[in-house]
């Protein structure tokens, strides 16, 4: 009689301790970006011993746990990723463009691999990814797209399949003295020589085959292969077998997220139909220093 009483006690019996406290334990977050992969990557731990959970009795428990607690340690990292030139994540939120649930919102949209415990059992260990494209979506102004402008005077020029602008050296920085490297950031523009506009978001046609990311980013090795368009092979889907390739003169903005290309290359781009879609579908490819490609 008592046995079975203890069983059942063992069985039904749950913690005193709540999830509101768990999640208040020792929790840690390793965060970084890759913009080649355009993709956030992260892992999330939470120390069993410090939440007062243990195994495996507690096991459900540390796992919605580590699910509750992922979202505020995702935010400060989170508020870091460069939207465009004048902004980042944070800049948004404190000129109310965005909101604390925002951040919350995009964490939730992040993809979840199978937790698992580490090697000592002392903590319970999740790793995650998030598209840059969903935060891109997230982030996509409602106003619909703007055509690239067609020059008064067109060029003859060949047709192509994609646009790969070349800037994986220090540039100038248009308007200031010295120069940097491009930083790379969700929403980056096109400049001619001229200062005229040749590429921004507005012109992006977002949300169709190539869904929001309006560019991609990639190093100096992955553009020269022995391939026919000499690419690496997700980016010769992108950008096809006759991509344009493009030198930077230098760089424009706040941060130095921003390209100009010469006036000749600019009205390549621009003087056909053909060529101006590939700004509409998003087929260009920002060519950047290995060292700012993950961070």
């Amino acid at each position: 009689m008592h046995l079975a009483f203890l069983l059942c006690l063992f069985l039904f019996w749950t913690p005193a301790w709540t999830l509101d406290s768990v999640t208040d334990a020792s929790s840690f977050l390793s965060f970084s970006i890759d913009w080649s992969r355009a993709e956030v990557q992260s892992q999330a731990s939470l120390n069993l011993a410090m939440a007062g959970i243990r195994l495996p009795a507690g096991r459900f428990m540390a796992e919605e746990a580590l699910v509750k607690s992922f979202p505020p340690l995702m935010r400060p990292h989170l508020l870091n990723i460069r939207v465009d030139s004048s902004s980042t994540i944070a800049d948004l939120l404190e000129r109310g463009r965005i909101n604390i649930r925002d951040l919350d919102n995009l964490s939730v949209l992040a993809n979840k691999n199978p937790s698992s415990l580490s090697r000592d059992l002392s903590s319970i260990i999740a790793d995650y990814s998030l598209p840059l494209e969903r935060i891109s979506a997230y982030l996509w102004p409602a106003s619909g797209a703007s055509q690239p402008q067609s020059p008064l005077i067109p060029v003859r020029t060949a047709e192509y399949t994609g646009i790969i602008i070349i800037a994986n050296e220090e540039l100038p920085v248009h308007g200031r003295m010295g120069s940097s490297l491009v930083e790379p950031c969700l929403f980056p523009k096109i400049w001619d020589t001229g200062m005229n506009l040749v590429y921004d978001r507005n012109m992006f046609d977002a949300g169709t085959e190539n869904g929001f990311l309006m560019n991609r980013y990639t190093t100096m090795e992955n553009i020269f292969l022995s391939s026919p368009s000499g690419l690496e092979g997700y980016l010769a889907d992108l950008l096809g077998e006759r991509p344009l390739r493009i030198i930077a003169r230098s760089t424009f903005g706040i941060s130095p997220t921003d390209l100009i290309i010469h006036r000749e290359d600019a009205m390549a781009i621009l003087s056909t139909e053909n060529n101006r879609s590939l700004l509409r579908e998003g087929r260009v490819l920002f060519v950047v220093n290995e060292s700012v490609i993950r961070r």
